[in-house]
């Protein structure tokens, strides 16, 4: 089978809950041997959150708080690239530093339109939301705070009906954009491929092994919504940790080549 470039397709392995494990584990190490990097990725994107959020409470848009922080995980893949080349260049022996960090997600062009496939997807949830609140609640609705959104939508039968179906919705989007991106984004770091084969290989590692890939995509979610409790503040040890386990993951994953690290 040929890429769309027409090079050969990466091999993908089948993997087990054991896998997982182990890939947390080594996840875990990088975090612990090389902390700084990870805990300045980490508090960038919590910092991110933050602005988001208060940026949504100073335009009176307190209706979409709560879906941006069940949101926010489908951007944490593009911003962990640099968390993957961390554990990338410890696996080969290679310098870390910001500059060889930097120059290395330069140099894979690819990984900007896999960025944009990403941002995309969180629009539609962002904008979907607006639409249901629209349908379901009604275009007049305002509300003065965060807290009178979460009793109008629990209290109603309205509210109820728009949470039951965002949240179908969002975890519908949420597993797309985790089959499109679990493994692609490593793989653009590491292999010179273009980012549709980039997807298309995400989605066969995801259809190879559905049980312990979904059962990864279920820790996701969890850690990153407890994380993101707290005004995101967890994220800043959450992201690193999973960041550098999703590397180790698709090393698994990925059937390697000798190509030799740059």
């Amino acid at each position: 089978m040929t890429s769309v470039s027409g090079k050969t397709d990466p091999v993908v392995r089948r993997i087990t809950v054991a896998d997982i494990v182990e890939a947390l584990s080594e996840g875990l190490r990088d975090f612990q041997a090389v902390p700084l990097y990870g805990v300045v990725f980490g508090a960038l994107y919590a910092a991110g959150g933050i602005a988001i959020m208060l940026c949504l409470l100073g335009l009176g848009l307190v209706y979409l708080a709560y879906p941006l922080a069940a949101g926010f995980a489908m951007i944490g893949p593009f911003v962990a690239t640099g968390l993957y080349d961390v554990s990338r260049r410890r696996e080969n022996g290679l310098t870390i530093s910001v500059a060889a960090i930097c120059s290395s997600v330069r140099s894979r062009g690819e990984i900007g339109w896999m960025a944009f496939v990403t941002l995309f997807i969180f629009v539609i949830w962002m904008y979907q939301v607006r639409l249901l609140v629209a349908l379901l609640i009604g275009l007049d609705a305002s509300f003065s705070s965060l807290q009178e959104f979460m009793t109008i939508v629990l209290t109603t039968n309205e509210g109820l009906l728009f949470l039951a179906v965002g949240n179908a919705v969002g975890a519908a989007l949420s597993l797309m954009l985790f089959a499109l991106t679990v493994v692609s984004f490593p793989l653009l770091l590491d292999r010179d491929v273009d980012f549709v084969t980039a997807m298309i290989t995400s989605v066969r590692a995801v259809a190879a092994s559905p049980g312990p890939m979904l059962g990864w995509a279920a820790v996701i979610v969890m850690l990153l919504a407890v994380s993101a409790i707290p005004y995101f503040l967890g994220l800043v040890v959450t992201l690193p940790v999973l960041g550098h386990t999703t590397w180790h993951l698709y090393r698994r994953i990925v059937v390697p080549v000798d190509t030799g690290a740059t």
